[in-house]
């Protein structure tokens, strides 16, 4: 008698309430995220895009440069251009291992 009263007890209060994807129900989930989506989602890629064109809009100073040991090793040429620039080189914020590029305006 115990151990179904104990059963019962724990059927009722530890089962999962609502809508489940286990349970077989599945109304309201579809207007749960599209309202998570149109209250959260829009206004992240809004305040992202604010951030990044908006308030950042003058250009970046590259990093004072260093010459670690440790940094831009060459053990081997690059496969392609010289074989000393990366694949996606960024001559205004990436540094070769004799320093930065020299910029032509």
């Amino acid at each position: 008698m115990a151990s179904r009263l104990s059963t019962g007890l724990l059927r009722r209060y530890f089962s999962v309430q609502g809508p489940s994807a286990v349970g077989g129900e599945h109304h309201g989930g579809a207007k749960r995220w599209k309202w998570l989506s149109l209250l959260v989602a829009l206004p992240g890629v809004a305040i992202c895009w604010v951030n990044a064109f908006v308030l950042h809009t003058g250009h970046m100073e590259p990093p004072e440069f260093i010459a670690y040991p440790h940094l831009r090793l060459r053990s081997k040429k690059f496969p392609w251009g010289d074989g000393n620039h990366t694949l996606f080189h960024n001559p205004h914020m990436n540094a070769l291992p004799d320093g930065y590029e020299e910029e032509e305006h």
